[in-house]
């Protein structure tokens, strides 16, 4: 009697086991610490912005608008780290790009001013952005390939069942849906601010008195 009982307790756990349980577990965790690094990184990228928009307006503050408009990307990009419940990967791809146009205008802007580009400070924090971009690409493509080989994986039979019962659900790849946030941002520079003259810009000649 014993020996049935111990049987039919250990029944569901042979199942499982036969069924890819351990292996849809193993899957998941490796998804999981892949998403991980994403926001490590993406979080080392919004910590950045700051410091980085900071430097530039000490050259470039009348280009207030678009340094504006990198704020609020890395502010949005913050925001979508700290969701409440959890971060959500297309939230976060859609977040990331949007900080990426933005910076599309603002770099075009640093030509303008080829002081930024012998400073320091922002030569430093250039290379640190490009770098962290860079782990960002590397993360991204390990995060979505642990996530193709788990999606997969539990849709396959018998794994499918064990999927079922165990309450696995596909993971959402780490992709930008918002066609809004692939728009690359015009970047227009003919309408300079009354009065201001960027760094580098001849000065008018002075009109001869016959």
């Amino acid at each position: 009697m014993n020996r049935r009982r111990l049987l039919a307790a250990a029944a569901p756990v042979l199942f499982l086991s036969g069924c890819g349980y351990n292996t849809i577990q193993s899957l998941d965790e490796q998804a999981a610490q892949a998403k991980q690094q994403i926001e490590v990184q993406l979080q080392r990228r919004a910590d950045l912005i700051p410091n980085l928009v900071e430097t530039v307006r000490g050259f470039a503050g009348q280009e207030e608008r678009i340094l504006t408009t990198v704020a609020n990307a890395q502010r949005g990009l913050v925001g979508a780290l700290q969701r409440p419940g959890g971060t959500d990967p297309a939230e976060l791809a859609n977040a990331n790009e949007r900080l990426t146009q933005s910076l599309v205008p603002f770099f075009t802007l640093v030509q303008a001013y080829p002081q930024l580009t012998s400073n320091q400070q922002f030569m430093r924090l250039q290379d640190e952005l490009t770098g962290t971009e860079n782990r960002i690409a590397v993360a991204r493509t390990d995060y979505n390939t642990a996530v193709q080989q788990y999606n997969t994986y539990i849709r396959r039979f018998p794994q499918a069942v064990t999927a079922r019962v165990t309450g696995a659900k596909p993971r959402q790849y780490f992709e930008v849906t918002d066609p809004a946030a692939r728009q690359v941002p015009k970047v227009d520079f003919s309408r300079p601010n009354p009065g201001v003259t960027p760094p580098g810009t001849p000065a008018p000649a002075t009109p001869k008195t016959p």
